[in-house]
């Protein structure tokens, strides 16, 4: 459990707030020095507007260049869209054809990915702003224009920043990737405690492994974009120490995933030894150390932190000493094999993280080329590509991403519809004539709030509501306590900062500092009057019932995509598989020649690699799904045990597969039974028959190859088994299964 004190270290360390510091500053300097220094109120709100669209694009942790390119296109097509809103917002007939079509368009840009997303947000926000006021023709040019410097003086400010800052950029990157790491070690450390239920473990060991996999490919993205070149500038030798790092926590994750250890069994074979609570602390003190690494180097501080984990690698040896003098070795030679294991992984372990301390310090140049390092790395990137017939090929109704748009189009004309009435009823406009002013905020809920997946709507649905009423709450002791112009500046920076840090950190606090920041900037409009706080909260109701409501028109239920998921985990598992045997042979190959290494060698080491982060990913993308469809209604739920059972399989699978690979590349020739068991794997794998041998053989080093390949036969069927069962008629909504994810 991660103290308050730590997450907030963490926090206030990482690229979450300092991308929060950033994109705030830069969108509230225009309008400041228009609305402070000039007096132009109007237009530093419109330029702050611009800006804001720019900097939606400006996410911490992704690459440089793509978030360059990214905030070019938030500028022009944001520019285009305040132009085109703007003419619009003077004719009622034009302002109802083109929102509902601009939600369209612009909701359609999800089939590009994350950054499409956010690109087709951002375009809504500036769009949604620009209908806060009716704009005449001869405005438009001016609000435009306004717009459109606001944004640029924001892209020109954030790629100043990255080019002094892009160190402590790429630090804080790592850093979010050595703690989601360490959370990491200390989930699988908890399966090695009886106290702990296997099941909680285990879900929370999934949900662990796709947070971290997310943190190692921003991680990645940054750090190997900029590769050092083999020269002794300061530059170079700080890109060094940051591969170093990067290059020493992917080995580590290679120690710890290297095998699925049976806890079961353990459990069951020795409940009341001392084994497996020395294992525990060790990867707990492991975690610890790797904890305080990352601190150290969010802060950019160079000293080691270390606890020590000899006392426990001693006191496990000392056991299984005791336990081989047993007899164990001959009476249970596969239990005796895997606590030999567990031990090496430890021990592999504790020399990774001592590296990687040792590297904090003083960066250790590369023993390869740089170029041909740099061309190997470069393949682990992230490519983003942007094609029109992407889009094209789904507008139609089978496609999520088409559904979603329908559904946001559908939406905000509803909104607009709500928001009309609102304006024309007299008790309203009785009661509260600016509620008519604000109707906007109801079609921007809608906008914030709805997702393509039905569970994500519902969750941020909530974490808005509860946000808004928080918000709006503080604001009233806040308004009656605090009366001084520059304490409200203050805080509402303050907000704005926390806003932006907070957004994917924690989705509810970013709600409540959004809302005080709205409600501080309307307060500093008309100074005295209340009524906003209850105008903020009532159209954040209304949109949140709207959003909620729409999300059951063409619904993209995840039980849709789970399909295509599975197949596309089985298939990165086999192609694992397939690559890591190439790289046997060709370590194989490489000894015969009587050669230390090959070209072809090195080649093959960086394709398995390469499959083995596709399998994390694909991994993640999966299990993420599985997660998001158990939160959405049980009668749209398919084939629950099935998927629960392909989730834990595929992990066992690739655990065992990155067991043996490295084994086998030591070994010459395999026996005949450890042959025929990779053969039955890949059968299985690929739908055929498989045969298993009866007999795999376990004499020297054979034996630590024995329970990985009966696991990974196993799984392998078993895969198989349910990708069949997954084509069947699914079970009644009444028998199917919610019961938690299990480890057998």
């Amino acid at each position: 459990m991660i103290s308050p004190t730590s997450q907030l270290q963490r926090f206030f360390y990482s690229h979450y707030f300092f991308g929060g510091l950033r994109q705030a500053t830069g969108v509230l300097l225009p309008a400041l020095v228009l609305s402070g220094v000039f007096g132009w109120h109007a237009g530093g709100f419109v330029a702050a507007v611009g800006a804001a669209c720019v900097a939606i694009l400006d996410q911490p942790g992704g690459p440089r260049r793509y978030g360059i390119n990214g905030m070019f296109a938030a500028l022009c097509l944001g520019s285009a869209t305040t132009a085109l809103t703007g003419l619009a917002s003077s004719h009622v007939l034009a302002v109802w054809l083109i929102v509902p079509a601009l939600c369209f368009g612009f909701s359609m840009l999800t089939v590009y990915g994350k950054h499409g997303g956010l690109l087709g947000f951002a375009c809504l926000l500036i769009m949604t702003l620009t209908l806060r006021t009716p704009l005449t023709p001869a405005d438009v040019l001016q609000h435009t224009l306004t717009s459109f410097l606001g944004g640029a003086f924001y892209l020109l400010y954030s790629a100043a920043a990255h080019r002094l800052l892009w160190h402590r950029e790429e630090q804080q990157a790592l850093s979010v990737a050595l703690f989601a790491t360490a959370d990491y070690i200390a989930a699988r450390a908890r399966f090695y405690d009886v106290h702990q239920d296997l099941d909680d473990s285990y879900r929370n060991l999934i949900r662990r492994q796709a947070l971290m996999t997310e943190a190692h490919q921003a991680a990645r993205d940054m750090v190997l974009r900029e590769q050092p070149r083999g020269t002794a500038s300061r530059a170079d030798r700080l890109r060094q120490g940051l591969l170093n790092l990067f290059v020493d926590m992917i080995n580590l994750l290679d120690s710890m995933v290297a095998t699925h250890t049976d806890y079961a069994t353990l459990r069951r074979a020795l409940p009341d030894s001392d084994v497996l609570l020395f294992v525990r602390d060790a990867m707990m003190k492991l975690a610890a150390n790797l904890d305080g690494l990352a601190l150290n180097v969010a802060r950019n501080r160079h000293h080691r932190v270390r606890n020590s984990v000899k006392a426990e690698l001693r006191a496990l040896e000392f056991e299984l000493q005791q336990l081989r003098e047993g007899g164990m070795p001959q009476s249970d030679p596969e239990l005796y094999a895997l606590l030999v294991q567990v031990l090496r992984r430890l021990r592999n372990m504790t020399r990774q993280v001592d590296r990687m301390a040792d590297h904090s310090v003083n960066p250790v140049p590369p023993q390869t080329d740089p170029e041909r390092a740099r061309q190997s790395l470069n393949r682990f990137l992230t490519r983003q590509k942007w094609r029109a017939g992407l889009l094209t090929r789904n507008l139609n109704r089978k496609s999520a991403h088409f559904r979603y748009a329908l559904r946001v189009a559908v939406a905000a004309l509803l909104a607009m519809m709500v928001g009309a009435l609102l304006a024309r009823t007299p008790l309203v406009n009785a009661l509260d004539p600016g509620m008519a002013g604000h109707g906007y905020w109801i079609i921007l809920t809608v906008l914030v709030i709805m997702k393509p997946g039905f569970a994500l709507t519902r969750q941020r649905n909530g974490w808005r509501l509860m946000g808004t009423l928080i918000g709006c709450g503080l604001s009233l002791p806040l308004f009656a306590l605090v009366h001084s112009p520059d304490a409200y500046l203050v805080i509402l920076v303050a907000c704005s900062i926390l806003g932006y840090s907070l957004v994917q950190v924690n989705y509810t606090l970013s709600a409540v500092f959004n809302t005080l920041f709205v409600l501080l900037v309307f307060h500093f409009l008309a100074p005295g009057s209340n009524a906003v706080v209850g105008e903020r909260l009532a159209d954040t109701v209304i949109g949140s019932i709207l959003a909620l409501t729409c999300s059951y028109i063409l619904p993209s239920w995840e039980r849709n995509t789970l399909g295509e998921l599975a197949r596309t985990l089985r298939a990165a598992n086999q192609a694992f598989l397939d690559s890591g045997l190439e790289h046997v042979r060709a370590c194989r190959a490489a000894r015969a020649a009587g050669a230390a290494d090959s070209p072809e060698r090195q080649e093959t080491e960086v394709r398995w690699k390469l499959a083995r982060k596709n399998v994390h990913i694909a991994f993640s993308n999966f299990a993420s799904a599985f997660y998001r469809m158990m939160d959405e209604p049980v009668s749209r739920q398919r084939h629950v045990p099935e998927l629960n059972r392909l989730l834990i399989q595929n992990h066992t699978l690739a655990s065992q597969i990155a067991a043996v690979i490295p084994h086998l590349a030591l070994i010459d020739d395999a026996p005949a039974g450890i042959r025929q068991a990779l053969a039955a794997t890949q059968d299985a794998l690929a739908g055929r028959a498989a045969a298993p041998p009866n007999v795999i053989e376990t004499e020297g080093d054979h034996a630590a190859l024995a329970y990985p390949l009966r696991q990974m036969i196993k799984a392998a069927q078993r895969i198989d088994e349910e990708m069949r069962a997954l084509e069947a008629p699914p079970a009644p909504a009444a028998a199917r299964s919610r019961t938690a994810v299990s480890a057998g």
